[in-house]
């Protein structure tokens, strides 16, 4: 099973709705058998991917040639024994949530993620912060 955690920016005057991503990801994933977590804040994302090698190649491939996407990064492509996303899920921060709403959502939707991918997450989150 191959998983892929990349990073990418919103690209320059791209038109960003969290709700759209999150349905059309949804339905993608679902169709395709790949599980993982998303989180943005409307300007940068920050994805796991997980499942078939083919599944997960072609969805990544869909991310790269979205419009959207500028500078996508791969943080790491490696082989896994089993899913560490058993589904679909979208970590965002509503406008009402408070910092420490979204630290929960991420505590919840990290469990059983390895560490490498916890801290990636943790530390893009805390780094976007101390740049607001």
């Amino acid at each position: 099973m191959q998983q892929i955690l990349y990073v990418s920016s919103r690209a320059p005057k791209a038109d960003v709705s969290v709700g759209n991503i999150l349905m059309a990801s949804r339905r993608n994933n679902d169709l395709s058998g790949v599980t993982g977590l998303l989180f943005t804040d409307g300007m940068r994302f920050l994805q796991v991917l997980e499942g078939d090698r083919a599944a997960v190649s072609a969805t990544f491939q869909r991310i790269q040639a979205d419009p959207r996407h500028h500078a996508v990064v791969v943080l790491s492509d490696r082989e896994v024994d089993e899913r560490q996303f058993g589904k679909w899920a979208m970590a965002y921060q509503l406008p009402t949530d408070s910092d420490d709403t979204l630290n929960q959502k991420l505590a919840r939707l990290l469990i059983g993620a390895p560490d490498h991918i916890r801290q990636t997450f943790v530390g893009l989150i805390a780094a976007r912060r101390a740049l607001s």
